[in-house]
């Protein structure tokens, strides 16, 4: 046996570094948790729900209501729930809890509703029984059996809750959905409920000319029935939500578009202020015991690293987004399809980072401007490799590719390897299996599902 004696380099992480780069990829709802758990554990650590500058949140919330008014996609909602606060009746006697569930919605229709006591009790077991979609999945008879009531009178409550609102609800598959909304609409639809009963796979491939001769119509009667059908809503439950199942989203980055100049704005007022205490410090340097001192100085360096590691968070983010607003200046001036290649090591050699920084900083992490809300890991996309330069990425493919469908002639709408051939002509060069790829996310059907038949 031979001893040997040498001297190696290695690195390591220690539990501060650790705790920095944890704490670095945390999302808002995550931190928020983080920074109530420390508070709780370390009492050193303070808490101000207060800004320091009044002044300063004052100019904040006026640049988050420019944002929000500039927005295309909450201009609507922003206006509206402006006049809702401004306008004191409108907020007396709300049912906005009634009317986010659907359950309590239709409902709360039902008990304005004389109806024998059997009746009654069946059609609550009915609407307790829709899915999601407002539809009912299982059949009359099985919901009789299971409440021990006659099928009979379980028809008789189906009857009752198609009859309330929304139109459509509790119908048993799509055509008897469209059928119903059709029959409340009321006037002279009987051709789209007949193409609704019967035609609906035709009507989804648009053969016109077939239904048009199979219900001796005109072919332009048959297109506005078919118009008429397509203005239904298939799945009337899907306005309602369960509150307990809403997901709310808050931003952690605010891109504001100024009609000259972007700024860049970080959530900070979702989060407390932290501070270290100042009477816990006053005391580590006034107490003479030991056992105190050596408590009171952990826990100061803790509280120290901790407000430390979130403001370094908050820097590397800020970096991060303003890096990202430099490199897709395009896309938020222009919306869709001005999405540029870009790639962690982009990022990270302009603010002088590791990829793996900027990794974790964009992680679970979502950035707010006037074209919505974003996760920031949605900026980064990869480069198509064969043209275009700086502008061929998915985004600006899926951008070209929706363009030629849009103005294609649907008589005879363009296959996916004459769009291959359009695209490669445009700059941006693409296989046919990556074009039907494309078009797929998009929700684009393909040749025969767009094509409109005489």
């Amino acid at each position: 046996m031979e001893l040997d004696l040498s001297i190696k380099q290695t690195q390591t992480l220690s539990p501060q570094m650790m705790q920095s780069m944890a704490i670095l990829q945390m999302g808002s709802q995550e931190l928020l948790e983080y920074i109530e758990e420390q508070v709780q554990e370390n009492p050193v650590l303070e808490t101000s729900e207060i800004p320091p500058n009044e002044q300063e949140s004052n100019v904040l919330q006026r640049k988050l209501e420019w944002l929000e008014s500039t927005d295309a996609q909450n201009r609507y909602y922003y206006q509206q729930d402006s006049e809702d606060q401004n306008d004191p009746i409108s907020n007396y006697g709300t049912t906005q809890e009634v009317e986010d569930n659907l359950y309590l919605y239709v409902a709360s229709q039902l008990s304005g509703i004389t109806l024998e006591k059997g009746l009654k009790q069946a059609c609550s077991y009915l609407i307790e029984s829709l899915d999601q979609n407002g539809w009912l999945d299982e059949s009359v008879e099985d919901l009789a059996s299971q409440i021990g009531c006659p099928t009979a009178l379980m028809e008789q409550a189906l009857h009752v809750v198609q009859s309330l609102e929304p139109a459509g609800i509790a119908a048993r598959g799509l055509s008897e959905c469209l059928v119903l909304q059709l029959k409340r609409r009321g006037g002279d639809n009987t051709l789209a409920l007949a193409i609704a009963r019967d035609y609906l796979d035709p009507l989804s491939k648009n053969r016109y000319a077939f239904i048009a001769k199979s219900l001796n119509a005109t072919c332009e009667q048959t297109r506005a029935a078919c118009e008429q059908i397509r203005s239904l809503n298939p799945r009337p439950g899907t306005g309602f939500s369960a509150r307990e199942n809403l997901t709310y989203i808050n931003p952690d980055i605010f891109v504001i578009n100024f009609p000259d100049y972007f700024e860049v704005l970080t959530n900070d007022y979702f989060f407390p202020n932290l501070s270290v205490s100042n009477y816990y410090c006053r005391m580590l340097r006034e107490s003479s015991d030991n056992e105190v001192r050596d408590y009171l100085t952990g826990k100061v360096r803790q509280a120290k690293w901790v407000v430390h590691s979130i403001e370094q968070r908050r820097s590397t983010l800020m970096k991060c987004a303003e890096t990202l607003l430099q490199l897709q200046q395009d896309f938020f001036r222009h919306g869709h399809g001005h999405l540029h290649p870009m790639t962690l090591a982009d990022v990270a050699g302009r603010i002088g980072v590791h990829e793996s920084t900027v990794s974790r900083a964009v992680k679970d992490k979502y950035l707010q401007c006037s074209n919505g809300v974003y996760p920031l890991n949605y900026f980064f996309s990869r480069s198509l490799g064969d043209g275009g330069g700086d502008t061929s990425s998915p985004d600006f493919a899926k951008a070209i590719l929706k363009k030629l469908i849009a103005e294609e002639n649907k008589k005879k709408p363009l296959s996916d390897q004459k769009l291959c051939q359009i695209m490669a002509e445009r700059g941006c060069t693409l296989s046919r299996r990556t074009v039907a790829k494309y078009r797929d996310e998009l929700h684009i059907p393909c040749t025969t599902g767009r094509k409109q038949y005489e």
